[in-house]
């Protein structure tokens, strides 16, 4: 029988046949090399020196805490450095090293079970469950829950009056402010900063990984080039990427941006746009995460022409990288190498100096330190216009670089950087990784985000991200 409305009901359209065969005949030009989860050794070496630490500081136990923020994410990178554990939850760290390890967890619905992710010596796991009448009709709120549970277990552990060194971020202090409460005798200190002066240089291990999601990275760059041509849109060049780095070991589809449109206005999301005649397309690539760790880049595409204006921002930026990355070696000075990324700006009067405190950039305030106005005018975009919206405003508000440096350090996400930027006057060490990026906006005029990532070895650098160039790639309007 025929349902009486059958006729108003419009056929579903059939998926395009092109999705499923935009990556045929794509091969990397270099083979990937896998590079497995850290030993134990280097978890047992990085507890020894978190215990000294604590030792020079007077704790005697230290607490290190990561929430849950939704989405099967953590709020900080703290567990996985120490232990390798990739969801919520709170370790105790006693200071004598021959007390173990334990952990409470398993307080959120965003539940991620082992193997991946088995905690690294680490004896028991405690799970402390979900709470909340709405969700899991079971009175009680889950702070309460952990707190009580952490309380007890120092009590019965001798730490009812000790001085505890605590590890966390904003996400903690409800439970940081628990325990104060729960335990009133004990002093407690934060210790963030012993976690994250280990983040400076990365062990030789470290840097493997750190290589290979450069090169998770660089298949993925070329992935997006071997899908790139006019009509299709910027859905099929992400998927492009993250599909060649995904299906290699990646570990999340997220974490990078693509922005396209005649003017080369990065750190998008796709939404529908086709690629034409005249795009530039950016790829900023600002996390590929492989075994916990992550790298960045970033790359240009020109699609058939585009003005002497843009050239001239392409080659600009693309110089600008060249410039600081022909100074990074041990003993250098992080502001020459950033300072020396702005010459090209200068010489062609982009910028008047150097110098992070004056310079312009595209999300600054307005002079006076006040909010600045971000100009309202309808931008066309008819691509957007089709799905039945407006863009009504011009981003960036104003013209410069994206941020007053040319880089920042790559790590585990949540970590805080140090920036390649003038007012930093550290010297470059062994063992740093960081990304050089390059980058330039002019509202609706041109822009450019280009940038490889660099680990400093004994006696120069090493560009990790060497398997693609880092000139822009040309693709013909025809093609």
């Amino acid at each position: 029988m025929t349902a009486p409305n059958a006729a108003r009901i419009a056929p579903t359209p059939r998926p395009d046949a092109r999705f499923e065969h935009l990556l045929d005949g794509f091969e990397p030009t270099f083979e990937f090399e896998p590079v497995g989860p850290l030993p134990e050794s280097e978890f047992v070496d990085r507890l020894r020196r978190i215990r000294r630490e604590a030792v020079v500081a007077g704790h005697d136990v230290i607490l290190i805490h990561a929430d849950s923020i939704g989405s099967y994410k953590v709020s900080n990178s703290y567990l996985r450095y120490v232990c390798d554990w990739a969801r919520e939850g709170v370790l105790v760290v006693p200071t004598d090293d021959d007390r173990p390890l334990t952990m409470f967890s398993i307080f959120s619905s965003s539940v991620l079970l082992p193997p991946a992710g088995e905690p690294v010596l680490v004896e028991d796991i405690w799970q402390v469950g979900t709470w909340g009448r709405e969700t899991y009709n079971r009175p009680g709120r889950t702070v309460d829950k952990v707190v009580e549970a952490v309380a007890s277990f120092l009590e019965r552990e001798g730490f009812s009056v000790a001085q505890i060194g605590l590890i966390g971020d904003a996400t903690s202090t409800p439970y940081w402010n628990g325990l104060k409460a729960r335990l009133p005798k004990n002093s407690f200190v934060h210790g963030e900063a012993i976690i994250d002066r280990m983040q400076k240089i990365r062990s030789p291990r470290e840097r493997a990984i750190v290589r290979a999601a450069a090169q998770l990275a660089d298949i993925g760059i070329q992935a997006a080039y071997h899908a790139v041509r006019p009509g299709v849109t910027d859905y099929e060049i992400y998927a492009a990427f993250t599909y060649a780095q995904m299906a290699r070991g990646g570990e999340t589809g997220d974490g990078y941006q693509i922005g396209i449109n005649r003017y080369g206005t990065h750190c998008g999301k796709p939404y529908g746009h086709v690629v034409r005649n005249g795009d530039l397309i950016n790829l900023y690539i600002s996390a590929v995460i492989y075994q916990g760790y992550t790298a960045q880049i970033a790359r240009m595409i020109a699609v058939g022409d585009i003005t002497e204006k843009q050239e001239e921002v392409l080659q600009m930026c693309v110089e600008g990288v060249e410039k600081a990355a022909s100074l990074v070696r041990p003993g250098a000075l992080i502001s020459d190498v950033a300072n020396a990324s702005f010459e090209p700006y200068i010489a062609r009067g982009y910028l008047t100096s150097a110098d992070s405190r004056t310079m312009p950039y595209n999300w600054v305030s307005g002079d006076d330190g006040k909010p600045r106005l971000i100009p309202r005018r309808h931008v066309v975009d008819e691509d957007w216009e089709s799905q039945g919206r407006k863009l009504m405003h011009v981003y960036p508000a104003t013209l410069g670089p994206h941020n007053p440096n040319v880089g920042h350090s790559v790590s585990m996400q949540k970590f805080a950087n140090y920036n390649i930027q003038s007012n930093n006057h550290d010297k470059l060490e062994e063992g740093m990784t960081f990304v050089l990026h390059s980058q330039w906006l002019e509202p609706e005029v041109a822009g450019c985000n280009v940038g490889d990532c660099y680990l400093v070895t004994a006696d120069g650098a090493e560009n990790l991200s060497c398997h693609t160039p880092l000139a822009p790639h040309r693709v013909k309007a025809g093609s």
